[in-house]
């Protein structure tokens, strides 16, 4: 069972929520922080990317950058620019992409949940990504940012949300830059309230769709909160953390692609030729090709595209890992032929999300920067799902989600 509770939101009033919307934190670095903060100082980078309030070069995990960060959170309450509700709601926050809008219920999971497995993760978190998120979690006292979860589809759950979207709602923006829409309600009729929670706790388990870092440091503090309280209880506020929940069914993985800087030593007819011995390879000229189906990759190399198909055999439909494209591209392409292992740390490859088009992994090619580029197929959300139950974990960079949650909207104070 998924246990949540509501909570107090800390929120901007309705005229200042523009101002005060960010981006997460973690999808820009602090130049792009500082140059879309501006002269706005209400804006939530001064919260979440603090080192923008220093000189330039300034190490963002200096000390006295988290102990900015929550002298601007006091600051922002003090002035009025973020105010706590009056009593516990649930939330729906809606995002509209390209015509398709998702309904997300923004709620307080369980920290128990997350520590014993109910909140299902599909991906691996590195120590020093939580701890810098554990120490913006402990001086803020407060989950600024939210992370984004996946629930299986629930009929009840579908309704409550209608019910709330029939009205207006608080907030409702076009972010800048992205063109994204971003709308936001409150469930404040405690009738309304219990529904939800105990809708909840039929759903055997939540899953982190993006945000593992947040969602362990988030965890991790409040296990440390309820570990060093001689008078801990379970019910405390410390003991949830903010997220935002989607059905499952209204989520789409946006494709992950993978750009190398050279062809390990082979001309481009040598490494083709190579590519035959477990895919089918066709030439698909100057235009853009994008894979068709699972198993299906696109190649750009020396300014032609090709049609990639995973040859019978090389890949195993049982195995929820083997079956997936990033493991076939993996295994087969990049550790077979091109001598990249370890795609956490090789500099010979780097990422690019599918938000930015084919034509990002074409420029990159044709620039000389990389050597050649490799597209692949989106994961689905059952394929993440069914890893996630079996306890395995993804290869890296393996999902995409579109859009980002904007941060700023609400927070979850821990006390």
């Amino acid at each position: 069972m998924a246990v949540i509770k509501p909570f107090k939101g800390i929120r901007p009033p309705k005229h200042l929520v523009e101002q005060v919307a960010s981006r997460p934190y973690d999808v820009l670095n602090s130049e792009e922080a500082r140059n879309e903060a501006g002269d706005n100082e209400k804006s939530l980078y001064h919260i979440i990317k603090p080192e923008i309030d220093f000189p330039i070069g300034t190490d963002e995990h200096d000390e006295a950058v988290y102990q900015k960060a929550a002298e601007n959170f006091n600051l922002f309450q003090q002035n009025g620019w973020l105010v706590q509700d009056e009593k516990d709601n649930y939330y729906i926050y809606a995002q509209t992409m390209n015509g398709k809008t998702q309904y997300g219920l923004v709620v307080g999971a369980y920290v128990p949940d997350y520590m014993n497995g109910n909140i299902k993760k599909h991906e691996l978190t590195r120590r020093d990504k939580e701890e810098d998120r554990m120490k913006h979690v402990r001086v803020n006292n407060a989950n600024i940012e939210p992370v984004f979860f996946a629930y299986p589809d629930n009929d009840v759950l579908n309704d409550m949300v209608a019910k709330y979207t029939a009205a207006d709602p608080i907030y409702d923006f076009v972010a800048p830059g992205d063109g994204f829409g971003h709308s936001f309600w409150m469930i404040d009729e405690a009738a309304d309230i219990d529904i939800i929670t105990h809708e909840f706790a039929k759903i055997p388990a939540l899953y982190i769709a993006d945000g593992h870092h947040r969602s362990a440091a988030a965890a991790l503090v409040g296990a440390e909160k309820a570990e060093k309280n001689p008078s801990h209880k379970g019910d405390e506020e410390y003991n949830y953390f903010m997220a935002v929940c989607f059905p499952a069914s209204q989520l789409t993985i946006i494709d992950y692609n993978r750009v190398v800087k050279d062809l390990n030593g082979l001309t481009a007819e040598q490494f083709l030729s190579a590519l035959n011995n477990h895919f089918v390879v066709e030439e698909k000229g100057a235009e853009e090709y994008r894979p068709q189906a699972l198993h299906n990759f696109a190649l750009y190399l020396s300014g032609k595209w090709y049609s990639l198909t995973a040859k019978p055999g090389t890949y195993d439909d049982a195995d929820p890992i083997g079956v997936l494209d990033v493991t076939i591209s993996s295994n087969l392409i990049l550790k077979d032929i091109l001598g990249i292992h370890d795609l956490r740390s090789d500099k010979r490859v780097d990422f690019v999300g599918g938000i930015r088009g084919l034509s990002e992994l074409s420029k990159r090619v044709d620039s000389g920067e990389m050597a050649a580029a490799l597209a692949l197929y989106p994961v689905s959300m059952k394929q993440l799902m069914d890893i996630a139950d079996s306890g395995n974990i993804m290869p890296p960079k393996t999902t995409w989600f579109e859009p980002k949650l904007r941060s700023g909207l609400v927070i979850h104070a821990l006390d």
